[in-house]
């Protein structure tokens, strides 16, 4: 009966401490390489069934935290009368800080929004900190957000901030009671703390890896208190990454960011989208497979191998792109923890 208490005390305590300390706190309070993953909310008009389902696969693993994507407006056209066109903007994900709220108050795991400049004034940017703190969520991903659909460069938004710094200074206003109208009120009790993305390829718009390295250093000295790196394939990458950094000054902790491969196309689908290398014996052993189970096998082989070398390098957490591979990050997850 005294084993069945202690083991309810260190229950409750592990869950009031996800909740209670930032992010930044449990990555470096963790005694072992840690589990979170990310999720997208569900397209607009369906349910969150799915969400809960990808949840349910992985909480076994003690997710540290799990972080909810933001997404920006998106332009589509419409076939209209006499061969015209309609140009109409969407948004297809919409629900970031309501799926947060939900997940975090379900099962008790903390959530770490993504908070983006694309496609976002700032006041909707004030609107949902202030919505988010209300809800008891101040824990965040800051990053600038990809381009519209079918825009090479990225654009601002009119009225938005334009780089994520631009984004942290806004945060950091905000933290200080300072709002967009010149209004001043007193800080919020529980302020905001947020990590950045790292790029170990160097991002896509950087003209060199140094840099894209003064700029993430700029955003850590501004008050990013942790980095998460884009997927990564070849842990080269990291290694060199994470050296690059600490010879910047950056000494905050460094989460990798790894993606199971499940389908055969994304061989040349993951490097377009996300600009990122696929080790040449890897994308061998997927363009040997026969079929798409086959393809998953390798992909879950490859991530194992990944996070095992990882781990013996005493990584402060493993972070992993849940999309489309819920399925194979949890055998990824059974291997190694």
């Amino acid at each position: 009966m005294s084993n069945i208490k202690s083991n309810d005390l260190l229950l409750l305590q592990t869950i009031t401490n996800s909740t209670v300390m930032t992010v930044a706190e449990l990555i470096k309070t963790s005694k072992k390489t840690g589990f979170s993953f990310e999720l997208l909310p569900p397209l607009k008009g369906n349910s969150i069934d799915k969400v809960f389902h990808t949840i349910d696969l992985l909480k076994d693993f003690n997710p540290l935290y799990i972080n909810i994507t933001s997404h920006r407006d998106e332009v589509i056209y419409k076939d209209a009368e006499k061969g015209l066109y309609e140009r109409r903007v969407i948004r297809k994900r919409p629900g970031t800080v309501s799926v947060a709220t939900t997940v975090q108050h379900k099962y008790n795991i903390k959530v770490v929004p993504h908070i983006i400049c694309s496609g976002f004034t700032k006041s909707e940017t004030e609107y949902a900190l202030i919505d988010l703190n209300f809800l008891g969520i101040h824990d965040l991903l800051v990053m600038r957000g990809d381009n519209s659909q079918g825009d090479r460069f990225f654009t601002p938004t009119i009225e938005g901030n334009v780089h994520a710094i631009d984004l942290i200074r806004q945060i950091n206003d905000l933290n200080k009671g300072h709002f967009l109208d010149g209004t001043d009120m007193e800080p919020f009790e529980t302020p905001f703390s947020y990590g950045v993305a790292g790029y170990p390829e160097k991002h896509k718009e950087a003209p060199n890896m140094e840099s894209d390295l003064h700029y993430l250093k700029e955003k850590v000295d501004a008050g990013a208190e942790y980095i998460v790196t884009q997927m990564f394939f070849d842990n080269s990458k990291y290694f060199d990454f994470v050296d690059r950094c600490r010879a910047m000054g950056i000494t905050v902790p460094i989460v990798p960011g790894l993606k199971p491969i499940n389908l055969q196309n994304q061989l040349s689908a993951l490097p377009k989208i996300f600009h990122v290398d696929i080790p040449e014996d890897f994308a061998r052993e997927i363009r040997k497979c026969k079929d798409e189970e086959a393809v998953k096998q390798v992909g879950i082989e490859w991530c194992i191998a990944q996070a095992k070398e990882l781990m013996q390098h005493h990584v402060p957490v493993l972070h992993f792109y849940s999309m489309m591979a819920a399925q194979s990050v949890r055998k990824v997850a059974e291997a190694i923890y």
